[in-house]
């Protein structure tokens, strides 16, 4: 069974941005479907409105295409309650979206937004996640 994630807006720019760093290698991860990216749609939205923004410089076409890849290997889950326990209330829909899809971890380039766990979900970066799913490499 593929661990379930929800990947926070900053990771997926990271990603765009910087192709060679640690959040790319996750992006890439769950575009692949290694890793079973969760989605809401609250937070497919921020995706799409924030890798739009002018100052990324992405194309309407490449954002398109990177979303549409995400949106088919990823994992549509719908919340049903809402929290307000994130330092920024923007935040919250993350964690309702790892609750909704009993997530394994969050990943954040921005830890100290989120509480350190949320149920069973472990709040995590880029090069924590991949420390963890792939134990085997550090031998």
């Amino acid at each position: 069974m593929r661990v379930a994630v929800v990947l926070d807006t900053n990771v997926i720019v990271s990603a765009h941005l910087n192709p060679d760093g640690l959040e790319a290698a996750v992006f890439l991860l769950a575009l692949a479907g290694k890793i079973q990216a969760l989605l809401s749609e609250p937070v497919f939205a921020e995706y799409k409105e924030v890798l739009l923004r002018p100052k990324f410089g992405l194309s309407a076409a490449q954002v398109e295409k990177t979303l549409k890849t995400l949106w088919a290997s990823g994992r549509i889950v719908k919340p049903t309650q809402s929290l307000s326990v994130a330092r920024d209330p923007a935040d919250n829909k993350f964690l309702e979206c790892a609750e909704a899809g009993q997530a394994s971890y969050l990943v954040s380039g921005n830890k100290r937004h989120f509480p350190k766990t949320w149920g069973k979900t472990k709040v995590v970066n880029a090069r924590e996640l991949i420390k963890f799913i792939t134990p085997d490499l550090e031998r």
